[in-house]
């Protein structure tokens, strides 16, 4: 099984890559265009209204940040933040496989969870930042 852990990097890049191109999907629209519309639903849900850029900035600058693996625990916590929010306004009332259900969510969340405790591995600008992924050494 050792072969499987030589792949791990390869994991943790698709891991980001399939939740970063997911959230600047969803946070696209929002950043260009609706801005406005996602301030008034935010608002409608009894939250404050500049949570909303917080939102669209996790979405679609945290999706950005999470496929470079720059920041990247960083960056998923305001994901995982984003989707917990998202599960407990707009989707917990239609169940979890409903229509409108949190199934989706619930999974968005899981793989920002995953990633803010296992980094994002050493095929990223992460691992380039903190020396290119050597250990640090203290003295």
């Amino acid at each position: 099984m050792r072969y499987l852990d030589r792949l791990q990097p390869l994991a943790l890049l698709i891991l980001r890559l399939v939740l970063g191109v997911i959230m600047i999907g969803h946070g696209y629209p929002k950043v260009f265009g609706g801005l406005s519309h996602h301030v008034q639903a935010v608002s409608s849900m009894g939250l404050p209204g500049w949570l909303a850029y917080l939102s669209a900035a996790a979405e679609f600058l945290g999706g950005i940040a999470v496929i470079l693996g720059f920041f990247t625990r960083f960056a998923s916590l305001a994901i995982f933040i984003n989707m917990v929010v998202a599960i407990g306004k707009v989707h917990w009332k239609n169940g979890l496989l409903g229509n409108g259900g949190y199934q989706f969510p619930l999974a968005l969340a899981a793989l920002a969870f995953s990633l803010i405790f296992l980094g994002a591995g050493p095929i990223a600008l992460d691992s380039i930042r903190r020396g290119g992924g050597k250990p640090k050494t203290t003295r």
